[in-house]
């Protein structure tokens, strides 16, 4: 659990975390994290996001490795991968906004009061329908622009950057640009520099950083660099809610069961019946996520009940030991 996260948080309950199970968040070792952890990738134009991926499980030998968000083989820029379980994260960050930064080459050349008019005319809610070369089903869609700005003007080349929600294709939106503008639009070039909260900014790592990182651990056992480039799996769930719980309850999370009031030491406050919140040990580790089935209100003021319903298990199981008990069976007369 990130420092964010650990604001505002509403105290339900005390209790006192047993240091011999589990490891606090940011004091994983480099073999934890490369099973907890996500790398910030800046993704070369020319490979597939797939084939990225298995370059990475090649480089790191790893089994395990997922992305989020599938960038085009010519786009480049910040591509989350998760490691081993952190896998189970990574779907949290399709539910944040997108940001390009695109070139393109308009076949007209507009007046800037004009090129300015379109622009702000695809802001907000707009109409979609994915290009013919796309891994979806084209079937018209809305999606929403947050931000749309021309950077620079050379003619008729057009540097463009776009905010906006996870699915909207940047090469559709030049392509109605142009059909509005009349002779056409066509994308040129385009990068990704931020996904949810995850900016360009934020110390990304190429491929050959990380091959050159990994063999310096494996030749050398020198861990430092590797180290650097890889963050707590927690970092992906910094924008969410929390919940932190009980040792006790932690196992019987991770066997799927459902969160209820006397596992429960703190949450957000202001939290609301259906928001999804990320689930943590006392130690800040990520257990899981869940959608709340309580506000904060009724969850301080019940003394049972499911107040959590577990949505996607994070933590391996038997992490923490098991506390919690199953129903006896009974032989049959």
């Amino acid at each position: 659990m990130t420092l964010k996260q650990l604001e505002n948080l509403v105290e339900i309950d005390q209790d006192i975390t047993d240091d011999s199970f589990g490891t606090y968040y940011d004091k994983r070792s480099l073999e934890q994290l490369l099973n907890y952890g996500i790398i910030l990738l800046d993704k070369p134009p020319g490979p597939t996001s797939h084939e990225t991926v298995a370059w990475v499980k090649r480089i790191l030998k790893l089994p395990k490795i997922g992305h989020s968000g599938t960038l085009d083989p010519q786009v480049s820029g910040v591509l989350p991968l998760g490691l081993g379980e952190a896998t189970k994260a990574l779907g949290v960050l399709l539910l944040g906004p997108k940001e390009y930064v695109a070139l393109g080459r308009v076949h007209s050349l507009p007046s800037k009061e004009k090129l300015s008019e379109i622009i702000e005319s695809f802001k907000g809610e707009i109409f979609q329908k994915p290009p013919q070369r796309s891994a979806v089903v084209r079937q018209t869609r809305t999606r929403t622009i947050y931000e749309f700005e021309l950077i620079e003007q050379k003619e008729r080349l057009l540097l463009t950057r776009v905010l906006c929600e996870a699915g909207t294709y940047i090469r559709k939106l030049y392509y109605d640009i142009g059909e509005i503008l009349g002779p056409g639009a066509t994308m040129i070039e385009l990068r990704r520099s931020r996904v949810d909260q995850f900016y360009e900014t934020d110390g990304l790592v190429t491929l050959h950083e990380l091959a050159n990182a990994f063999a310096l651990w494996e030749e050398n056992k020198d861990e430092t660099r590797l180290m650097k480039m890889i963050k707590p799996v927690e970092y992906a769930l910094s924008e969410l809610k929390s919940v932190v719980i009980r040792d006790s309850a932690v196992d019987a999370m991770c066997h799927g069961a459902q969160l209820a009031i006397p596992g429960i030491l703190k949450i957000s406050q202001n939290l609301k019946k259906g928001d999804l919140v990320g689930v943590y040990t006392q130690k800040g580790e990520a257990v899981a996520l869940a959608e709340s089935t309580m506000s904060e209100e009724e969850i301080r003021d019940a003394a049972k009940g499911y107040a959590f319903e577990t949505k996607r298990i994070i933590m391996a199981p038997n992490t923490y030991p098991k506390k919690w008990r199953t129903k006896p069976t009974h032989p049959k007369d």
